[in-house]
C-alpha cells in the first residue's frame, strides 16, 4: 500500500485537452500549475497535452474582435464586459490578455507544433509559448514562419520545425487527440482527466485542481500492493 507521504508508484496522469486561441485555456492551465505547485507531491504529476479545435473550419486568418461581434452576434458592450473580466482573472494567475490584437485562426498547425515539441517532452513549454504568442503578443500563429521562430526561440531547430510544418508530420497524432475527444463526449475546452476517473471542465479555481489532485493521490494510497 502506498504511503500518504511515499512516491506513487506511477505518476498521477492529467490529461489536456485546450486549444491555443481559447483563453479560458490559458487560464485553466495557469490554474492547474498553481494546483501542481502547491500539491505535496508535485514530482508525481505528469501532465499530457492534446490537441483541440475550436474553430476546426477556420481558412482564414481574422482579429478575435471582429470574429465575435461579425460572426457570434456579441455586442461590443458584452465582449468589452467579457474581455475585462478575462483580463482581470489572468492578471491574478499572472496571465497578459491584449484580447484587442488576438487572432482567430486553424490551429491545425499550431497543434503540429505541439506534438513535435512533445516528442522531446516539452509540449507544455511549447503550449505557454503559444499561448503567449496568441493572447499577450498577437502573433499569427498560422503562419509556418512565426510557428518556427518560436520552436528556434526554445532551443529547438529552426529548419526541423519548418521541415514538420511542410509536410504531414504529427497529423496522425493531431487527429488522434481530435477523435479522442470525440469518443469521450468533449465538446468543449479546456478539459481535464485525472487518471482516467475525474474530469474537470473549463478555467475552475485552483482549489478544484487541487481537490482533483487530493482525491487522485488518496485514490493511489488505498489501492493494494
Amino acid at each position: 500500500m502506498a504511503g500518504a507521504f511515499g512516491p506513487a508508484a506511477e505518476p498521477i496522469t492529467i490529461d489536456v485537452w485546450s486549444d491555443v486561441v481559447c483563453p479560458f485555456c490559458y487560464l485553466g492551465d495557469a490554474h492547474l500549475q498553481q494546483a501542481i505547485e502547491a500539491f505535496p507531491h508535485a514530482s508525481s504529476v505528469q501532465v499530457r497535452y492534446h490537441s483541440f479545435q475550436l474553430h476546426p473550419g477556420a481558412v482564414e486568418t481574422r482579429p478575435v474582435t471582429e470574429y465575435l461581434i461579425k460572426d457570434r452576434g456579441l455586442s461590443p458592450d458584452q465582449l468589452a464586459a467579457s474581455h475585462q473580466h478575462l483580463t482581470a482573472q489572468g492578471a491574478e494567475a499572472g496571465l497578459v490578455y491584449r484580447f484587442a490584437d488576438s487572432l482567430i485562426f486553424n490551429t491545425r498547425d499550431a497543434h503540429r507544433l505541439i506534438h513535435f515539441a512533445k516528442a522531446e517532452g516539452r509540449d507544455h513549454e511549447m503550449v505557454l509559448r503559444l499561448f503567449r504568442a496568441e493572447f499577450t503578443d498577437g502573433l499569427d500563429l498560422s503562419d509556418h514562419g512565426v510557428l518556427a521562430d518560436l520552436a528556434a526561440e526554445l532551443g529547438f531547430s529552426r529548419e526541423a520545425a519548418i521541415a514538420a510544418l511542410s509536410s504531414d508530420a504529427y497529423e496522425a497524432d493531431f487527429e488522434a487527440d481530435v477523435a479522442a475527444a470525440q469518443q469521450m463526449g468533449i465538446n468543449g475546452v479546456p478539459f481535464f482527466v485525472f487518471d482516467g476517473k475525474r474530469a474537470i471542465s473549463g478555467a475552475q479555481p485552483v482549489e478544484m485542481f487541487r481537490r482533483a489532485l487530493d482525491l487522485s493521490w488518496q485514490d493511489r494510497a488505498a489501492q493494494p500492493a
